[in-house]
């Protein structure tokens, strides 16, 4: 079994799944509807019923953006933190596959299947929730992601594709 990786620099947070299995389950149904903000209901409304026809989707998108930062600024600002699990390990993943990564330690025990967050280095900034498999003693499975995250991580994924062929390119003229 042939698995491709491409280099990116992504931190996860992690704990054995048979910890509190539960808890994470809820975390990680949490955060796949962590775009169910004020806002964000307002926004599919508005959307429903038409009101948004005339308007430019980007400028939209970069208000709601705007309107969740003043929001995280608000909560910074009031000593508020988001709720999250307590996870037991942070790694740096070192490569990503479309459905594999690959930790920069050996940190795993293949074979047993853990639950993670993984701050997505893109924008806006955030936290994907993922269950994972361990294969080896670095190299995992990603065995449960939210679609929505899913198309982000392919994104990514290719984005650092391209990042690195221009690199190569570049470095041979």
């Amino acid at each position: 079994m042939s698995i491709r990786l491409v280099k990116a620099p992504i931190s996860l947070l992690f704990s054995e799944r048979t910890l509190d299995e539960a808890l994470y389950a809820r975390e990680f149904d949490r955060l796949g509807e962590s775009d169910d903000d004020p806002i964000h209901h307002w926004l599919k409304l508005a959307r429903a019923k038409g009101d948004t026809a005339d308007t430019d989707p980007v400028l939209l998108n970069l208000i709601i953006e705007l309107h969740r930062k003043i929001d995280a600024l608000e909560m910074f600002l009031k000593n508020e933190e988001p709720q999250r699990v307590s996870l037991m390990h942070e790694a740096e993943i070192e490569s990503i596959g479309f459905e594999h990564f690959k930790l920069s330690t050996e940190l795993l025990e293949a074979g047993k299947e853990y639950y993670g967050r993984i701050a997505m280095p893109v924008h806006p900034k955030r936290d994907i929730a993922v269950f994972f498999k361990a294969l080896d003693g670095s190299l995992a499975q990603i065995t449960k992601m939210h679609e929505r995250d899913e198309r982000e991580w392919s994104a990514y994924l290719t984005a650092r594709e391209r990042v690195l062929i221009r690199e190569a390119r570049e470095s041979k003229a």
